[in-house]
């Protein structure tokens, strides 16, 4: 079996413990930004399978918590544990992917390739997903950079 399939089966089986409507938001979202972050890192040259697995990862503790308090950097510990307790990444590979999930709210901040390629993942899964919804503050030049880099109006 795949990392991938691996990583998503259990994230699968933890978003089962939310109530539905909450788990059907959530299971768009972590599979939206997955895609959005497969894509991304093909155009770019990078890793897909990594950019695919932290964008599965990168909102699990919100939902498994309830809150989005600092959710990226504890989400960077709850993702730490579990690649950790799936034994599906190397030591180097986990610090890639929390790295990219502890600063994937940073929306202002330019860090690392692999951060930014989940920031703006994230961003196209909130904009394009409902696009009768304004693009908030934080993401607009996001937004407006992944519209140039695909040439779109």
């Amino acid at each position: 079996m795949s990392r991938l399939k691996t990583l998503r089966e259990y994230v699968d089986n933890e978003l089962l413990m939310l109530a539905e409507d909450k788990r059907v938001s959530a299971t768009a979202h972590l599979y939206g930004v997955s895609l959005a972050a497969t894509i991304l890192a093909k155009k770019r040259g990078m890793n897909e399978e990594l950019a695919a697995m932290a964008a599965m990862l990168h909102d699990m503790h919100a939902y498994k918590s309830g809150s989005y308090d600092d959710h990226a950097h504890l989400g960077a510990d709850l993702a730490r544990d579990v690649l950790g307790k799936l034994n599906i990444t190397t030591e180097e590979e986990t610090d890639t992917i929390c790295s990219a999930i502890y600063h994937h709210d940073d929306k202002l901040v330019v860090d690392s390739p692999m951060d930014e390629l989940l920031k703006d993942a994230d961003v196209i899964d909130h904009c394009f997903k409902d696009s009768s919804k304004p693009v908030k503050e934080k993401e607009q030049q996001r937004y407006d950079n992944i519209c140039k880099e695909f040439g779109l109006n």
